[in-house]
């Protein structure tokens, strides 16, 4: 369940230096991010946000304005960013990151200093990939977690969402609480690094083929 965080009234044209991280999936190929240009990139996520495998991003019925100008509001804000993921190259995901104690509703959680909000949307044409959700969750949080600042991600999902629960849980994340939203019952889970670092050596281990005894 996708919360309608903090718009900024004016745009401007994100800057397009990339963040690379190597994807971790079994033959995902490559990931990276770029940040979300508004002018261009505006029509392919509209399609993705109102697509019916988006309902928790409550867009469904938003019109091709709507979803340009919201973009435009975030990328004028020093609180909340928006990427695209790029599988080798192409657009595959989308990613948001933003600061709980500036960009989010209040009543929710109350935000530690450290805490970063994330919000990931796979394109519908890569949501049934198996483990492509769990190798973007892993690569945004290696993003994240780049930032010495950073000690906790939070994320919010339907919490009727079971396969979301087990896609955060893979990745590290803890489900935590359920609170209220105007839009029905949200669970928020949280990845604290340490956490994280261990799902990255799980992972690891679990993606190593078998060795022949010796």
């Amino acid at each position: 369940m996708r919360a309608d965080l903090h718009r900024a009234p004016a745009a401007r044209r994100p800057s397009r230096t990339r963040a690379t991280a190597a994807a971790r999936g079994r033959g995902a190929g490559t990931l990276t991010l770029r940040a979300l240009d508004p002018f261009t990139d505006t029509e392919l996520v509209h399609s993705w946000v109102t697509h019916p495998k988006a309902p928790h991003w409550q867009r469904r019925d938003a019109k091709l304005h709507h979803v340009e100008r919201e973009y435009m509001g975030i990328a004028a804000s020093e609180h909340h960013h928006a990427y695209l993921g790029l599988l080798d190259g192409e657009p595959a995901f989308l990613m948001e990151r933003y600061d709980p104690l500036r960009a989010a509703p209040v009543d929710l959680y109350e935000p530690e200093p450290g805490d970063v909000g994330l919000h990931v949307l796979l394109a519908p044409d890569h949501e049934t990939v198996p483990d492509f959700a769990e190798t973007v969750l892993a690569t945004a949080l290696e993003y994240v977690f780049a930032d010495p600042a950073a000690q906790r991600v939070v994320v919010e999902s339907d919490a009727a969402d079971t396969q979301a629960r087990r896609r955060y849980e893979a990745v590290g994340f803890v489900p935590e609480c359920e609170t209220g939203t105007p839009d029905g019952l949200a669970l928020l889970s949280f990845c604290a690094r340490e956490r994280f670092e261990a799902a990255v050596v799980r992972r690891a281990v679990a993606g190593r083929p078998p060795h022949a005894a010796a």
